[in-house]
Parts: structure tokens; sequence; C-alpha cells
């Protein structure tokens, strides 16, 4: 989907269209969860503190997020893909992967069908979306990004060795800011660069990772759509609105963000083993610290004693504290479920 969050809150609101307009970020050290087109031509971007857009925009307009409301939209758009393929992979509320080598519907040609979906969703959600249209899952999300917004882009079998030959190192959708730059210092700006590293070499500078950008550069990506990916964690974090180097005042923002990530495990029906606390200082450094239990958190008020053992071994606070968040990992699979009930023999 094109700028999403914002995209919906502009359809509903006919004073937001047109203009520069962020959903999050308005409170003082809020950040950014989408921006609009017009806003991104100022640079604005999502993960953007709110701080740092209004100053690159001064007629940017903040708006509240109402995930209840993305949400019902993305059942919405899923549903109109559930009519093509069961074959649907979700990477969030506003992404999906779809495999319509054998569609339920629609003429045998992935970029006729994508183009047909493009259609139903405009019509039916009043929002515009864009498409790639490749033979894997990497060229695809590349394709994805080329002619946005509400546009596609389609890379054959045929035209994907030179499409990948010319493309910059920083459209690789695999290469992150960080890695662009390690590259970029090694002479590689484009993917006819990497083509010369053997794969001993780029296991040698980047470890796993390498042999998955040795595959890529040559159009090589078997991995299949996961119609039913599993969800790994649930959590939920606050950015105060000042630093915090007090403990009890940390202890209480624990109360208020266990209190939001209970609500949400709730939903899930989910239970987990790993109870992970991450902060995040003044300086936008971070660290995390974990504890796994044997058998499951089973209640509220366990996660909260735990949540704030593991804030009390890492005080006094040198630096302020500026996110604290906490998420619940380790789910057990149904068979480890079945395994720990506790059986009762009568005698």
């Amino acid at each position: 989907m094109d700028a999403f969050y914002a995209s919906v809150e502009q359809r509903d609101n006919s004073d937001l269209r047109g203009i520069p307009v962020a959903v999050g970020g308005g409170e003082a050290r809020g950040v950014i969860a989408a921006a609009s087109y017009e806003a991104r031509k100022y640079g604005v971007r999502s993960a953007m503190a709110g701080i740092t857009a209004k100053r690159r925009c001064p007629q940017l307009v903040f708006v509240r997020p109402n995930m209840n409301k993305y949400r019902e939209v993305s059942q919405q758009i899923r549903s109109i893909f559930h009519e093509y393929t069961d074959l649907v992979e979700p990477l969030s509320f506003d992404e999906a992967f779809l495999d319509v080598t054998h569609a339920k519907k629609g003429k045998p040609s992935a970029t006729i069908i994508a183009n047909e979906i493009r259609q139903r969703i405009l019509e039916e959600t009043n929002l515009t979306a864009s498409a790639g249209i490749s033979y894997c899952k990497f060229l695809a999300k590349v394709a994805s990004d080329i002619n946005k917004p509400n546009g596609y882009f389609t890379i054959t079998p045929d035209e994907a060795p030179e499409f990948l030959k010319q493309l910059d190192i920083r459209k690789f959708f695999g290469i992150g800011k960080k890695t662009a730059e390690r590259m970029s210092k090694q002479g590689i700006h484009y993917g006819k660069d990497l083509l010369k590293f053997s794969l001993a070499d780029l296991t040698l500078q980047f470890g796993k990772s390498g042999a998955y950008y040795y595959n890529i550069v040559r159009g090589i990506d078997s991995r299949p759509i996961q119609a039913s990916r599993k969800r790994k964690s649930i959590g939920a974090e606050r950015t105060f609105s000042k630093d915090y180097r007090s403990l009890s005042l940390l202890k209480e923002k624990t109360d208020m963000v266990i209190g939001e990530l209970w609500r949400r495990i709730e939903r899930n029906s989910a239970t987990g083993r790993t109870l992970t606390l991450k902060l995040k200082f003044e300086d936008f450094t971070q660290i995390t610290r974990s504890r796994t239990k044997v058998k499951v958190y089973e209640s509220k008020d366990e996660l909260l004693k735990v949540a704030k053992e593991l804030l009390e071994k890492e005080a006094p606070f040198n630096k302020g504290i500026r996110l604290l968040g906490l998420a619940l990992s380790n789910f057990p699979d149904e068979e480890e479920q079945d395994e720990a009930v506790q059986l009762v023999f009568e005698f």
C-alpha cells in the first residue's frame, strides 16, 4: 500500500488531502509511523523523530494513529488477495507476498492479476497500491518500490540478470544502510560490483549474510510463500516526554507498559517463556535484558515482577532513559503445549 496509514487518514478527512501529513510523532519526543507523499518531498520519513520532521517541514500536520481502523482496512484488502490465491504471506498491515502461480481466478499472468487486484483495492477502499511482480520474493520486493506510488513493475527471468547488475546496492532488499556503507568502502556500489566477489569472500566479510548477498545478486531466491507465518514475539513500548534516571519513576512506567503488553497477550491468547526488557538512552544507544523460564509466564503480576527485577539490575542509571519496552517471546508450539499438560490419575 502507498503511505498506508497516512493515506487512510487523508481518505477519511478531506482537510488532510494534498498537504503534508504524519501519523504519530505529534508528541514532543514521538516517532513518526507513516508520512504522506506530500511530507516525503521534504525528507520526512517513518521512524523519524517528530521534532526532526517538523524542522524539515514546518507546515507538517500530525495525526494520532488509529490502529483499529488500519487493521480493518488491512483485513478488507487481504480478503481481496484471498479471492485470487490462498498463498498469501503478510509482512505487515500494508504489505504481503502473493504466489499466483496457480491463481484461483484471473488470467494466467502475474502482471495482469496484480493490476486487477490494485484496481479492486482502489474501487473498494479508495486507496492506491503498488505492485512488484517477479519469479521470486527478493525481486518482487525490489520491484514494488520502483514505481511508487500507484504503480507496478515487472522483472522477468530474462530481464533479472541485467537489472541486478545496474541496481544500486542501497536498493537491495536485505542490505541496510550500515552494510551498504561498508560495501561502498570496498568498491561495491552496484550489483555488477557485488558479482565480482566469490561466495568465500562474501562469507568471510559478512558471515552468514554473505551467502544471501551472493545468491540474490544472481537472482537466486528459493524461499516459498509462508501462508501462515507464526508470530515470534509480542511487545509494547513507550517513549517518554523527558528522560528518566529515577528507578522509582521507571518502575511506574513499567507498570503502564506491562499493562499494554498484557492486553496484547490476552488478545492473541499467547504464552511465552522469555521476557525481554529494552532500554533506549538519551544518546539513542540501547540495551536489552532477558529472562527465560522453563515454563511459560502465566500472569500479568509475574511479568511485572520479572520486568522490575531486570530493571533494578541495571540501576543506577548514568544516562537518562527515553524509551522503555517489554516483549514476550519464545512461544511453545502446539506439541510442546500438549506435553506440558499435567496428567491426573485415579488410584
